[in-house]
C-alpha cells in the first residue's frame, strides 16, 4: 500500500483546464483525504467533530473542475518538490486554516512521528519534515503591514491601527523562503480602521481614517513594493489566495434574514452563486496588484478559490469549535449569533485549496 501511495505520475496537463470553474460532487469513496482524529496537527478551531458536530457529510464533497480532473494528492511528490526548501504561509487565521489542512494532508505520508515536528516561535510556527529537509511554516501577519493586531494570541482589538508603510519587521521573517503563500482579506472588512505614519508610541504620530478599498490598496502596495525591492526573483515562487467567503447572511441563499451557516449540511447547488457579503472591489484590487507584480518579473500566481468556496455554506464550524470565551446561557439558547461562518471545518474546503496549490507546485514549478 505504501509503495502504491508513493508512485508518482508526471503526465498531468493544465491545457484546456480551469481548475476554479466547476461543481461539488458527493464522493464517499475517495473522501475525506484524512480523518480529523488521525491528523497529528489538527487545531481546535477546525476540529468540528471533536467539538460536537454530528453530521459528517461536509467531509465527502470533491471539487470537480469542468473539463478536467484535479490530480490525486501525493504527499511524497509534494515533499520531493519541497526537498531542501522552505515554504511559508503568511496571513491570518484563514491562512492558518489553509496551512493546517496541508499538514493534515501530508501527515500520513510521513509515518515516523519523529520525522515531522511543528514548533512555535512567536508569530512563526515552523513545521519540519526532516526526511526531506523541508520546512512548511505559518507566519501570523493578518494585515500584511505592521499593526496593533500582530500578537498571534492577543490580537482581538476593537480599534485596529496599522502602520500602512511598515512591513520590514514582518517581512524579514519570510523573505528568504523558496515559496510564499499569502492571504489577506477578512481583517480588512472592519468598517473603521486607522492608518498610522510613525510609531505606535510616538505622541506626534500622524493618523487618518480611510475607506476599506483605499487602505487595502495602500497596504498591498507596501507589500508589493517590498517584494519588488527585496525578493530573490530566481529563487522565490509566490501564490496569493483570493478571498475566502463567509456565509453569515442566510438570506443570500433563501433562508430567513438573520440566519446563517448554523445547521447547514449541504452545499449551494446553484451554479454561479455569489454571496452579497463578498467584496468584489477588494478582489479586483488584489488582482490588480498581483498583475503589477507579474509585469515587474516576479513569479506569482493568484489562486481564485472564492467561487468554489462560495457554494460551501455547509463547511463552517458554526458552534462546533473551541470557544476561548465560553458562551453565555443566552448564547447557548440562541447559537446563531455566535456561530463561526468564516473559518472551515477540517477535513473540508481548504483541502481543495491545497489540492489546487499542490497541482501548481507539482506540475507548473
Amino acid at each position: 500500500m505504501l509503495l502504491e501511495k508513493r508512485k508518482m505520475a508526471d503526465d498531468y496537463s493544465f491545457e484546456g483546464c480551469d481548475l476554479f470553474n466547476g461543481s461539488w460532487v458527493y464522493d464517499n469513496k475517495s473522501r475525506p483525504l484524512y480523518r480529523e482524529k488521525e491528523c497529528s496537527f489538527m487545531a481546535d478551531d477546525y476540529a468540528c467533530q471533536e467539538f460536537g458536530r454530528k453530521d459528517s457529510e461536509y467531509q465527502f464533497w470533491r471539487w470537480q473542475p469542468h473539463g478536467c480532473d484535479l490530480p490525486r494528492f501525493n504527499g511524497t511528490a509534494l515533499l520531493e518538490k519541497l526537498r531542501d526548501k522552505r515554504a511559508v504561509f503568511v496571513g491570518d487565521s484563514l491562512g492558518k486554516n489553509h496551512w493546517i489542512s496541508l499538514l493534515c494532508l501530508i501527515d500520513s505520508w510521513i509515518p515516523e512521528p519523529s520525522h515531522k515536528v511543528a514548533e512555535w516561535h512567536g508569530s512563526l510556527i515552523t513545521f519540519r519534515a526532516s526526511e526531506f529537509n523541508a520546512s512548511i511554516d505559518f507566519y501570523w501577519e493578518p494585515l500584511l503591514v505592521e499593526s496593533n493586531c500582530d500578537d498571534p494570541v492577543h490580537h482581538r482589538v476593537h480599534d485596529r491601527i496599522m502602520k500602512i508603510e511598515s512591513i520590514e519587521r514582518h517581512a524579514k521573517q519570510w523573505i528568504d523562503a523558496d515559496m510564499l503563500i499569502f492571504d489577506s482579506y477578512t481583517w480588512w472588512l472592519e468598517p473603521n480602521m486607522t492608518l498610522l505614519w510613525g510609531s505606535f508610541e510616538n505622541p506626534n504620530r500622524t493618523s487618518i481614517e480611510s475607506g476599506r478599498v483605499r487602505r487595502y490598496e495602500m497596504a498591498l502596495k507596501t507589500w508589493s513594493n517590498w517584494l519588488d525591492t527585496h525578493l530573490n526573483r530566481t529563487k522565490t515562487k509566490m501564490f496569493f489566495i483570493s478571498l475566502s467567503p463567509d456565509h453569515k447572511e442566510g438570506g443570500d441563499w433563501g433562508k430567513p434574514m438573520g440566519e446563517n451557516c448554523f445547521n447547514e449540511t449541504e452545499p449551494i447547488m446553484e451554479q454561479g452563486y455569489w454571496g452579497k457579503g463578498t467584496d468584489t472591489d477588494l478582489m479586483r484590487t488584489a488582482q490588480s496588484i498581483v498583475q503589477d507584480l507579474e509585469k515587474k518579473g516576479l513569479e506569482i500566481e493568484l489562486l481564485n478559490i472564492t467561487q468554489l468556496s462560495q457554494y460551501r455554506k455547509d463547511g463552517h464550524p458554526s458552534i462546533y469549535k473551541r470557544h476561548w470565551v465560553p458562551p453565555t446561557e443566552s448564547e447557548l439558547a440562541n447559537p446563531i449569533p455566535y456561530s463561526d461562518c468564516t473559518h472551515w471545518c477540517l477535513p473540508g474546503v481548504p483541502d481543495v485549496w491545497n489540492e489546487i496549490l499542490y497541482t501548481y507546485i507539482r506540475y507548473k514549478l
